[in-house]
């Protein structure tokens, strides 16, 4: 019965999101199979559409994989967009202080620099939360405003473009720093394979490993754990750090891969539908490829949208929060 349950709930979700977006389609006059059609098939119809689909996917491969390992530990990362604009930030201090360096030596420093300054921004999440006594759910948001006003002001301030201070970014990286893309395409090989390794590495440490089955033994009953032996809070701030590196490395790849500098919205929102994804999936790694690149399909499909239906691209967020939205709808009703 249970088994039948499993299969059946994520389609009865699936049924009543498409139900909901179907009735706001039609609410505005617009054919819901022609929208579906773009939603669904649009990013594999151009090879241009499946390189944008998959960069898109890579980073938001590793905020979802980095909240699988908070939500395992019982806890809700919701400051992963500020660690991915923290890490942004931190990658670009060595690719602009040492541009002549070799290529190969930047990247790596830069991905390091990034995984730290994600790390460090989640930590303090988790100082907030074990010495303050502050909820990780409020200081994650709030977390993610300060880091998002210190992108900005990098921006504007101390990276501002030689000719003068602009909202569209910093001046561009020297062309040899951006990662090597596919002829014709906006497809950097390694920022898919870093994704999934990082997928990997995670599931084999939270399945295969004494320190997952004690991550996730804090996430069951924290009290429990400790009179076990286990360092709940160490565990917890681990979790946070590694959550906050994965994303920090995300945010790396915006600036080396995509935007090619530092702007602004260098997150794109990446981070928080790392968050609807996680939740899906309910942070079990094995789900988490499928519905990311779901989601990464979605909204790159969309794109097509208000050209060739005169309808506003957010109908994939629709879509994609009524998913959630019924998902956890039928996981209460367990």
């Amino acid at each position: 019965m249970k088994r039948v349950a499993v299969l059946t709930q994520p389609l009865l979700a699936l049924v009543a999101a498409f139900v909901l977006t179907t009735l706001v389609l039609l609410s505005t006059g617009v054919s819901p199979l022609e929208a579906y059609r773009l939603v669904i098939f649009g990013a594999f119809s151009t090879p241009v559409r499946l390189s944008d689909m998959i960069m898109l996917a890579a980073p938001l491969l590793l905020c979802a994989v980095g909240l699988s390992i908070t939500f395992a530990g019982g806890l809700y990362n919701l400051g992963v967009e500020g660690q991915m604009i923290v890490g942004a930030i931190a990658a670009m201090v060595p690719l602009r202080l040492w541009p002549d360096w070799p290529p190969l030596l930047l990247w790596l420093i830069a991905a390091l620099s990034g995984a730290a300054g994600g790390a460090l921004w989640a930590l303090m999440i988790g100082i907030l939360r074990r010495y303050a006594g502050v909820s990780e759910i409020f200081a994650g948001l709030g977390m993610n405003f300060l880091a998002g006003g210190l992108a900005l002001y990098m921006v504007l301030g101390p990276w501002r473009r030689q000719s003068s201070a602009s909202l569209s970014g910093t001046d561009l990286l020297p062309r040899e720093l951006w990662l090597p893309t596919i002829d014709r395409l906006r497809l950097a090989p390694a920022a898919p394979v870093i994704a999934l390794l990082a997928l990997v590495i995670v599931w084999w440490t939270l399945t295969q490993t004494r320190w997952g089955l004690e991550v996730r033994a804090v996430g069951l009953n924290p009290a429990a754990s400790e009179r076990l032996g286990i360092a709940t809070a160490r565990r917890m701030a681990e979790t946070f750090a590694a959550c906050g590196a994965l994303a920090g490395i995300a945010g790396m790849l915006q600036v080396v891969a995509v935007h090619h500098a530092l702007i602004p919205n260098i997150s794109s929102g990446i981070g928080l539908l790392g968050l609807l994804v996680a939740l899906l999936a309910r942070a079990n790694p094995r789900w988490l490829l499928p519905i990311t690149v779901a989601f990464a399909a979605f909204t790159v499909g969309s794109i097509q949208l208000p050209l060739t239906l005169g309808i506003d691209s957010a109908i994939a967020g629709v879509l994609q929060g009524a998913l959630v939205l019924f998902a956890l709808a039928t996981r209460i009703r367990q």
